[in-house]
């Protein structure tokens, strides 16, 4: 029993392990739509501006904040003398000056006690004069930028996600081809071979039929290699572990219903990013312009103040302190401040003037990109508008040499066999209908690669993804 048990085990323990190497073993089934959301969710860049953009977000509600007062509390607490003397000094190149409270003495008196000093101060500038609203909209549109960003971002990596996915579908079409070829090859060896052997056909067509073979491989080969090159392409663009994948071959059996779009090439998310790119200059500007202005300020400080040195303490009294750590520490004496002030620094006009003027010639090096943007995309879109227009055209002429080819492929055939006709008739027939299949599988995505392409120049990507299946 316990033996029949133990077998039971190991008999579903290994099945369960064929089960998952037979689950590996089969290739990613994916779909364009499938791929298009892997791409967009998963890819690094896309991430990584997304974070820009909660970047920017804080970075706008910190320039609101900047409109609160500042809040400073402070507490001290020290032990030292009291000396005082008649003089000035100014603390200058960061050497601090000790600050003392006490009575002048005719020589050195090392006295000391402890002291304290609390502090609340407040600023407010309440009026800047349009330096921090400037601040707000430079902020703003640089959230605006990093979000064109990301929605260009976006879009280019689904164009890319697309095109690359028609690639490895024509690749893996060109594989099958391949094998046809090879397979008609073989064949064509085999018959070849036969009547050599029986001496109705000269030697010269089995070396000829032999090297066609061995040429059908290597085209085999090209085309593998071809097809893991695109294939680790699309897998990096949607950041999944290369490996098979199953791509949806109905693109070889439809073209698109629809080629037309309102979209402007204005609306392009491309082109919105260089327009964000100008705005924000354009504000930078603004911010540098007036920075120049001053600002209206309201401040106030409430202060509490000990010490261990009594009010008699003098020169006459030098004894009249304490050295007990409460009775400094304890505040005793309170004051209060409260005032309004105006700063302009009347200098910044010149320190500013050649900064304004040199991001002046940065919007314009902006414009300038703009300007060529928008000029290379609606090219793009009358020679989206132009290959649509042959893929079409092609796409009727390719059923009828294949057709043609096919025929003649059998036909040759026929009459290599009745030794009507020559090794060499049979092989320009392998040729011809080995293009003929290719040029079909390339007519089809031809027409689905022009209307990415008319996405891509006008931004309307739904034109494409709408009429995927």
């Amino acid at each position: 029993m316990n033996n029949y048990s133990l077998k039971k085990k190991l008999f579903f323990f290994a099945a369960f392990f064929i089960k998952v190497i037979i689950a590996q073993a089969q290739p990613l089934s994916l779909s364009m739509t499938d791929a298009i959301h892997r791409g967009l969710t998963n890819y690094q860049s896309i991430l990584a501006k997304r974070n820009l953009v909660n970047a920017s977000t804080a970075l706008v509600q910190n320039a609101r904040n900047q409109y609160l007062p500042d809040v400073t509390a402070s507490i001290q607490q020290a032990y030292g003398t009291v000396n005082g003397q008649f003089g000035v000094y100014s603390s200058y190149s960061g050497f601090s000056t000790l600050a003392t409270s006490g009575p002048t003495s005719p020589s050195q008196n090392w006295s000391a006690a402890f002291g304290s000093i609390y502090l609340l101060n407040t600023n407010w500038e309440f009026v800047t004069f349009g330096r921090l609203q400037s601040r707000i909209d430079e902020a703003y549109k640089q959230l605006l930028l990093d979000s064109a960003d990301l929605t260009q971002e976006k879009f280019v990596q689904g164009v890319k996600i697309a095109g690359a996915y028609l690639n490895l579908l024509i690749s893996q079409r060109f594989i099958k081809d391949a094998q046809s070829n090879l397979d008609r090859t073989v064949f064509v060896q085999k018959t070849v071979r036969a009547r050599t052997q029986s001496g109705l056909n000269a030697g010269v067509d089995s070396s000829i039929a032999n090297a066609e073979v061995s040429s059908a491989r290597l085209a085999l080969i090209q085309a593998v290699n071809v097809e893991q090159q695109q294939r680790v392409q699309l897998c990096q663009l949607i950041n999944i572990a290369p490996g098979e994948l199953s791509l949806d071959s109905s693109f070889f059996e439809h073209s698109p219903g629809t080629f037309s779009t309102s979209f402007q090439v204005a609306n392009n998310p491309q082109v919105q990013y260089f327009k964000s790119r100008i705005d924000l200059s354009t504000s930078t500007e603004k911010l540098l312009q007036k920075s120049i202005n001053p600002g209206l300020n309201v401040f106030g400080t409430f202060q509490g103040k000990g010490t261990g040195f009594d009010y008699n303490y003098s020169a006459q009294n030098p004894y009249d302190y304490s050295k007990n750590y409460f009775d400094g520490v304890n505040p005793n004496r309170y004051n209060y401040l409260l005032g309004i002030g105006l700063g302009w620094n009347i200098i910044s006009m010149a320190k500013i003037r050649q900064q304004v003027k040199a991001q002046e010639f940065v919007t314009e090096a902006f414009r300038n990109q703009y300007d060529l943007i928008s000029t290379q995309l609606r090219d793009q879109l009358i020679l989206s508008d132009e290959q649509i227009d042959n893929a079409l055209k092609s796409l009727l002429e390719v059923p009828i040499e294949y057709k043609a080819a096919s025929d003649a492929y059998l036909q040759k055939t026929v009459l290599y066999k009745n030794g009507l006709s020559n090794i060499v008739d049979v092989q320009q027939a392998l040729y011809n209908l080995n293009k003929a299949e290719i040029d079909l599988s390339v007519a089809y995505i031809n027409i689905w690669q022009a209307l990415l392409l008319k996405s891509a120049a006008s931004g309307d990507f739904d034109l494409f993804v709408k009429q995927v299946k």
